[in-house]
């Protein structure tokens, strides 16, 4: 049994609302610096305070559409995520 105050469209059914358009904010790529893209792209793997950022609390990589990144900044970060694992300065298990 539909609400009282419903709407019906086409054939019959419930009207749909539809959804407002969401403007999209282009987000910086967290591995530029000051807007330039660094050549070659190259993310540090002792600075531990940028990749802290780039993991979740399970100690997962990002993925790109979480942390901004391009395609490039993305395999730079991982590479360096996983070479600062393997010198033990990030944990491969989260909390």
């Amino acid at each position: 049994m539909p609400p009282p105050n419903a709407k019906f469209g086409k054939f019959g059914k419930f009207a749909k609302k539809k959804a407002k358009p969401r403007l999209k904010v282009k987000r910086l790529d967290p591995i530029f610096i000051d807007g330039e893209r660094p050549r070659p792209m190259f993310v540090d793997y002792k600075d531990l305070d940028l990749l802290g950022k780039l993991v979740n609390r399970q100690a997962k990589i990002l993925g790109r559409r979480k942390s901004g990144c391009t395609a490039a900044s993305q395999h730079a970060v991982t590479s360096a995520i996983k070479r600062a694992r393997f010198m033990a300065l990030l944990p491969f298990v989260g909390e």
